[in-house]
């Protein structure tokens, strides 16, 4: 399987839903904006969340992947590891997440090819979408869950570029027998929780007791 072609493919999926305006419809406003539309790649939603982040886009973009820190920070997650490099900017990562909805939606599992692409003009873009995976077949300790393309994009803000405009689109088919009514329901506050949580982790990791960004993964 050509992992860097499928890659490269999915980051210019991610490039291509940042510039599409039509069709969108505002599910959660606050100061993040949860935006959704129909996917075109599964029967349920493709979703964008906006946010203002302070931190710069490059920090930002690194934090977000950093595979040693996630866990610590983004609490829809108990594992995020990566289990196989391509190269520096290309790799697999293996996610289960919590159980969210009161119980009702289980911990999924997932194998995803990130990749981390950089733009003129400091746009960092994290793409990601499921693969297959031979070493990590699906379990049954867990519903393989499996992500359409999905993706960070991190820019700064022009007016000051010690702030980031952080859009997030997700495409998550869950399986199982859910309902999507309940999807639809609970996901639109678990992606504000997420930027939310986001922002909570970079502030932790600017305190003097923070550990300070560094690369931490697991081969």
């Amino acid at each position: 399987m050509d992992y860097k072609a499928i890659a490269q493919k999915t980051v210019q999926e991610v490039l291509g839903y940042t510039q599409d305006t039509s069709g969108w419809k505002v599910v959660k406003i606050s100061k993040i904006t949860v935006s959704s539309k129909a996917s075109r790649k599964f029967h349920g939603n493709l979703y964008r969340v906006e946010g203002i982040i302070p931190e710069s886009a490059a920090k930002l973009s690194d934090f977000l992947y950093q595979t040693g820190e996630r866990v610590t920070w983004d609490k829809s997650l108990q594992v995020y590891d990566i289990v196989h490099r391509i190269d520096s900017d290309t790799f697999i990562c293996h996610t289960i997440t919590q159980s969210f909805a009161m119980g009702s939606i289980s911990p999924r599992d997932f194998i995803d090819l990130v990749y981390i692409k950089r733009y003129e003009g400091n746009m960092n873009i994290i793409s990601s979408k499921s693969v297959d995976f031979p070493e990590y077949p699906p379990s049954s300790n867990y519903i393989r869950g499996y992500n359409h393309p999905c993706g960070f994009v991190c820019s700064p803000m022009k007016e000051n570029p010690a702030y980031s405009k952080l859009v997030m689109f997700v495409q998550t088919e869950m399986r199982g027998k859910l309902s999507p009514s309940i999807i639809e329901k609970t996901m639109p506050s678990n992606l504000v929780n997420f930027i939310l949580n986001a922002k909570d982790g970079i502030k932790a990791h600017k305190t003097p007791s923070g550990r300070g960004f560094r690369h931490n993964s697991h081969s």
